[in-house]
């Protein structure tokens, strides 16, 4: 029999209220995620909100979240203590989402004082084990977190996440505070985790580089809208939305022919207090007609699962060469860029 999907969102919307009139009442809101029914974006557009509500950190405005044939919302107290255990966060800031006042060993005891019934010595055997999966030593666990490189923090903070043994593991921009050479190897560490372990990754991002490293399957949002998904090849090698081919164009490519082919988005993102109608990329795409400034375009599934909310996809795709955006000069480009970093690490 096969499995059921681990995580379904569906149709889910949270909007956070910026403005109350003097009766408390909200006045104004931010649609921060507008119908996401499960990524590469830039930031501002929903992303960690996306996986904050995954687990339940957030309530929805509106919409259904399921996690291992669960409804979230239907539970409470001891119940969605035990489900929330096998969905775990790495935060993006190695500095400020570990308790400075907590000891490197007691901040990986108290999920399992939390979700186990090990005794003791059960738990500082299995805190000197998790230390010890994520490339430290047993003995750090006696200091505490200034005393360790932003590196080592995010593999406590990794460590600290699969405490509990999770299937599926948010990883909120985990990389992107880190220096370049570091971050190759959190990468590495996370890929061989999930092998090893057979975990379930939300990877959230805007760097390119790290999401072509990393991803099997992408999702690409725009003002709280997920207007592309697809697997990650297919996403790298023929992106149909003209949200996806800018953002790929403007990834960073030593060639003067990569200069040429950028696609720039003119004006600045709309405000999300007050996003146009339509399909709100519109004010900024080049290829915008009447249709896009009055009807929503929905996520179109094609057939070989590439997903595009876009009027006039076909026609664009057909229109712009897939090596001007991101063909396979591009994919190598980044390939030999994280050859380059592994090899810094090794020296």
């Amino acid at each position: 029999m096969t499995p059921g999907p681990l995580l379904v969102l569906d149709n889910v919307t949270k909007n956070f209220v910026v403005r109350r009139s003097l009766l408390g009442l909200p006045t104004a809101a931010v649609r921060a995620v507008d119908g996401v029914s499960f990524s590469v974006a830039e930031s501002g557009c929903g992303k960690s909100t996306v996986g904050r509500l995954a687990l339940r950190l957030m309530e929805p405005t509106a919409g259904a979240i399921r996690f291992d044939g669960r409804d979230l919302a239907a539970l409470s107290g001891a119940e969605l203590r035990r489900v929330r255990a096998g969905a775990q966060l790495i935060f993006q800031d190695p500095y400020g989402s570990l308790n400075p006042r907590m000891t490197v060993g007691e901040m990986l005891a108290e999920p399992l004082l939390l979700h186990t019934d090990l005794s003791a010595d059960d738990r500082r055997e299995r805190v000197a084990d998790l230390l010890r999966t994520v490339g430290l030593r047993g003995e750090h666990a006696q200091r505490y977190p200034h005393e360790f490189s932003g590196g080592q923090r995010q593999r406590i903070a990794i460590a600290r996440a699969l405490a509990v043994e999770p299937k599926l593991i948010v990883c909120d921009e985990p990389v992107s505070a880190l220096d370049v050479s570091i971050r190759s190897q959190i990468l590495n560490l996370l890929k061989d985790l999930q092998q090893r372990l057979g975990l379930a990754y939300i990877f959230i991002s805007h760097d390119l580089a790290v999401v072509k490293h990393i991803a099997a399957r992408v999702a690409v949002m725009y003002l709280g809208r997920i207007v592309e998904s697809g697997e990650a090849k297919q996403i790298f090698a023929e992106p149909r939305h003209p949200y996806t081919q800018a953002l790929l164009s403007a990834a960073p490519v030593p060639s003067t022919a990569g200069r040429r082919a950028r696609q720039i988005l003119p004006g600045d993102p709309p405000s999300p207090l007050d996003p146009p109608p339509g399909c709100h990329l519109h004010p900024r795409c080049a290829h915008a007609q009447d249709v896009c400034k009055s009807s929503r375009p929905e996520l179109t599934i094609a057939s070989d699962a590439h997903a595009t909310a876009c009027h006039l996809w076909r026609d664009i795709v057909s229109s712009v060469p897939p090596a001007s955006v991101a063909g396979p000069e591009f994919s190598a480009r980044l390939q030999r860029l994280f050859r380059a970093f592994d090899a810094k690490v090794q020296d």
